[in-house]
């Protein structure tokens, strides 16, 4: 088996402020601790279960953040991000048969953690087809392009419930929960257990069960916190500005949409 594994930080355990997830912080490499734990955990499940290969997109920020001395040897690390339109997911491709998202945090716009957003804290909220799209489900269309299901994804309650509207046989770990600015999380090493269990035994199971279906056509809205950026992504070809603040973006390919996402936001 070969298993994709997308890094975030916003949805690591205990993770409740912006300064633990800035790099230029002090308080930022206890995250990055667990961070690392949390991805160790999915590979150390993964391998159990007979996996092969595994690779290691370290998705935060600058894409500069794992610790990989601390990952098993038969692990390929992905660091910084490349410029390709699958962002989150870069290198990702058919040879896959799973992934793994850790770390992933509730969509912009949303209350589930102090620390939501989706792509960038520039932007209000997405939507795609009348849904708010969090990262997890700009990713899983990302995984349906090429054909590889998600399996697990660890974060904040409210993503977890977010992910079982699209397919209630992902396994989801919760391990924060946000209340206004803060977080109720579990403990760190119970988090690093649980999550090592939960992909090795998703692995044993039918994969074909955790399919997201792609939509046929997507009808995409950015609102912006500025006017401006509204106003210079109207020029991107397709986008057209409906309000001050948003633009509306519409194409029959997912790829279309993940290009405008990379020049626009």
């Amino acid at each position: 088996m070969k298993i994709y594994i997308s890094a975030d930080m916003e949805g690591v355990t205990g993770a409740s402020h912006w300064d633990e997830v800035n790099k230029e912080k002090e308080v930022y490499q206890k995250l990055v601790e667990q961070m690392t734990s949390e991805v160790k955990a999915v590979c150390d499940g993964a391998n159990n279960a007979g996996a092969l290969e595994v690779w290691v997109k370290d998705a935060h920020d600058t894409g500069r953040n794992i610790d990989v001395s601390k990952l098993p040897r038969n692990v390929k690390y992905s660091r910084v991000f490349s410029g390709h339109p699958f962002l989150m997911m870069q290198d990702l491709d058919s040879s896959f048969d799973a992934i793994a998202m850790i770390g992933y945090h509730s969509f912009a716009g949303s209350n589930g953690s102090p620390l939501a957003h989706t792509l960038d804290t520039t932007v209000n909220y997405i939507i795609i087809n009348d849904q708010y799209a969090s990262e997890f489900l700009v990713n899983a269309y990302t995984a349906s392009l090429v054909n590889v299901p998600v399996i697990l994804v660890s974060g904040d309650e409210q993503l977890c419930n977010h992910v079982l509207e699209f397919n209630n046989q992902i396994k989801t770990i919760a391990v924060n929960k946000g209340i206004g600015k803060s977080t109720i999380s579990i403990h760190p090493a119970l988090a690093v257990d649980v999550i090592k269990e939960g992909i090795e035994s998703a692995l044993k199971n039918d994969l074909s069960k955790y399919h997201i279906e792609l939509p046929d056509y997507f009808v995409v809205e950015i609102s912006f916190f500025h006017p401006y950026m509204a106003y210079k992504a109207s020029f991107y070809p397709g986008a057209e500005q409906i309000s001050p603040n948003s633009i509306l973006f519409k194409s029959e390919n997912y790829f279309d949409v993940l290009r405008m996402f990379s020049f626009v936001i």
